[in-house]
C-alpha cells in the first residue's frame, strides 16, 4: 500500500456499475479507508464510465480488440498506484498473466453463495437447482472461474414467487453491502489472503464467521 492513508481502488467493469456507484458512495465517507481512483471499462459505452466521470474519478476505455488488451489495462492500474482491483460486473476472464501480475490484491463479486452455481447466469442456476437459499459472494481472484478464496457471503432466500430478475434483484441489494466491507476489511488490514486461504483479525464483524443472512435480520 503507498503512503496515503486510504487504499486506491481501480474498478474494472462492463456494465451499468451499481457495485461501482455503492463502493464510490462508501469512499465518499471520510472514515471509509478506501476511496476509487480509477474505473476501466472494456465496453465504450457502459453507465459504470458515467458513473466513474460524474463522480470526478478517472475513466477510460480500453478496446478488448486492442493489442496487448490486459498489459495496457494493467499500465494503467499501476500509473494511478491502485493497491486493490475490484472487478464490478466485469464480463470478461482475467487471463492468468493479469493475475499473476496482481497477484492477492484482485477481488471479485458473484451473485451465489460460492462455490455453488460458478460461471454466468447464477440466479438462474439457483431457481432451476430449487434451491431454499443462495446469495452472493466477495472473493479474491485466482486462475480459475470464481474459484478464489472466500472473504464474505451474504445469505437471501429464495422466495416461491421469485423469478430471475426478483431474484437477481434481492441479491443485488446485499451485493451492494458486502463489497464495501470487505474493501474495508482489506483496507484495514482484516482480512488477508495467505497461501491461498483468507485470515481474518482484528475485526468484530468475525463473531458471525464473515457471514451476513437476511434471513434472520
Amino acid at each position: 500500500m503507498h503512503s496515503e492513508t486510504r487504499l486506491r481502488v481501480g474498478v474494472l467493469a462492463s456494465g451499468r456499475g451499481s457495485n461501482l456507484q455503492a463502493l464510490i458512495d462508501a469512499g465518499r465517507n471520510a472514515n471509509f479507508p478506501a476511496e476509487v481512483v480509477l474505473v476501466l471499462s472494456d465496453k465504450k459505452n457502459a453507465y459504470a464510465l458515467k458513473r466513474a466521470s460524474l463522480a470526478g474519478i478517472r475513466a477510460r476505455h480500453l478496446a478488448p480488440k486492442e493489442e496487448d488488451f490486459y498489459r495496457k489495462m494493467g499500465d494503467e492500474i499501476e500509473n494511478c498506484r491502485v493497491d486493490l482491483i475490484c472487478c464490478a460486473g466485469f464480463m470478461r476472464i482475467l487471463p492468468p498473466e493479469f493475475v499473476n501480475r496482481f497477484s492477492g490484491r484482485i477481488i471479485n463479486i458473484h451473485p451465489s453463495l460460492l462455490p455453488s452455481f460458478p460461471g454466468l447466469s447464477a440466479q438462474k442456476k439457483a431457481l432451476d437447482a430449487g434451491v431454499r437459499v443462495t446469495g452472493c459472494t466477495v472473493h479474491f481472484v485466482d486462475e480459475g472461474v470464481d474459484t478464489g478464496p472466500i472473504i464474505l457471503q451474504a445469505a437471501v432466500p429464495v422466495l416461491p414467487d421469485d423469478d430471475e430478475k426478483k431474484l437477481s434483484d434481492g441479491i443485488l441489494t446485499y451485493e451492494h453491502r458486502i463489497y464495501p466491507l470487505a474493501v474495508r476489511l482489506i483496507a484495514e488490514g482484516s482480512a488477508r489472503c495467505i497461501d491461498g486461504s483468507v485470515q481474518f483479525s482484528g475485526n468484530a464483524f468475525l463473531d458471525n464467521g464473515g457471514f451476513i443472512s437476511p434471513v434472520s435480520e
